[in-house]
């Protein structure tokens, strides 16, 4: 199969209703998207992403009101979250309605949806008359994609088109929030704050991370990983106990002279600008001759939190 970039939201459009798979950009990381309703679709996005097929996938629409065909119910908390960051990079776990296929959320009675801010992927889904199903456009357990140059480095091939919409600006996962009872949960932190929840709800939030059989993405203890080894943690004592290897380091604002690389994400100490530079920075060093990469733990607090979170994840 051979694999094209391009700018044709109706070419996209067109692929998606025969079928066929379309990577897509959003303002977290570019996703692969197939019909959600369509089962064989859904096989394909598992089959080219060689994903675990009892990890479930995001369901993207373009409102909460059209959600409203897909779920049984709609809790008036996740609407007063919805009205302040949909659409944008949260994402809200709901009982399913029937139609929702059960390929589509392992199984799970509860669906995962999203409302996607970035401007070419909400008018592809305007065009459409069924929602899109779209993990992460990566192979299984690799860095996520923020550029349509990433998503060809690892699904050329495999998918026809890759909608080209520039470089994601969050470069972060959706934080993916669901209610248990009278609580608010968040089961993946991503690109909407903790802090940011409770501020709108005025409510505590719970967090539940890590799950062997997952309700929700991002659940797996080990994901977004590189083929290089890589360990999070004090950096300087690291490369102390690795000073004969070619290390590269992953830090905020901290310059490591003396090592083979060194990627600082904000030189400012800007944690928005370093989530969007994470993804980026990985794949890169991945490419290099580099034999170990180290990594900062980030200030834990707000978007912090998902990229501590990914690091974890990516790490050894």
């Amino acid at each position: 199969m051979q694999t094209t970039i391009g700018s044709d939201i109706g070419q996209a459009a067109e692929i998606l209703r025969h079928g066929g798979l379309v990577a897509i950009p959003t303002e977290t990381v570019y996703g692969l998207a197939g019909n959600a309703l369509d089962a064989e679709a859904v096989i394909g996005i598992f089959e080219a992403k060689q994903r675990p097929r009892f990890n479930p996938l995001i369901m993207h629409l373009p409102s909460l009101e059209a959600a409203e065909e897909y779920v049984t119910a709609i809790p008036e908390v996740i609407r007063e979250i919805a009205v302040k960051f949909s659409p944008g990079p949260i994402s809200y776990l709901l009982p399913k309605a029937r139609v929702v296929p059960d390929l589509l959320t392992a199984g799970s009675n509860k669906v995962v949806i999203r409302i996607p801010a970035h401007p070419m992927t909400m008018e592809l889904l305007q065009q459409l008359d069924f929602p899109l199903a779209a993990p992460s456009a990566n192979p299984f357990g690799y860095v996520s994609p923020v550029t349509a140059r990433h998503v060809m480095d690892g699904l050329e091939g495999r998918i026809p088109y890759i909608l080209d919409g520039g470089t994601c600006k969050v470069g972060v996962e959706s934080t993916i929030i669901g209610t248990e009872g009278d609580e608010i949960v968040i089961y993946r932190v991503g690109g909407v704050s903790v802090e940011e929840i409770a501020s709108v709800t005025g409510r505590e939030v719970v967090l539940s991370l890590l799950h062997k059989r997952p309700e929700t993405p991002g659940q797996l203890k080990t994901h977004y990983a590189p083929s290089t080894p890589m360990i999070v943690g004090d950096v300087d004592a690291l490369i102390e106990a690795n000073k004969n290897k070619k290390i590269a380091v992953i830090s905020f604002t901290a310059a490591y002279p003396k090592v083979y690389a060194n990627k600082i994400l904000s030189p400012s100490g800007n944690l928005h600008e370093a989530a969007s530079s994470l993804f980026s920075a990985i794949r890169e060093i991945d490419r290099s001759d580099a034999e170990l990469i180290l990594a900062e733990r980030f200030p834990d607090v707000g978007i912090g939190r998902a990229i501590n979170d990914r690091l974890g994840r990516a790490g050894n």
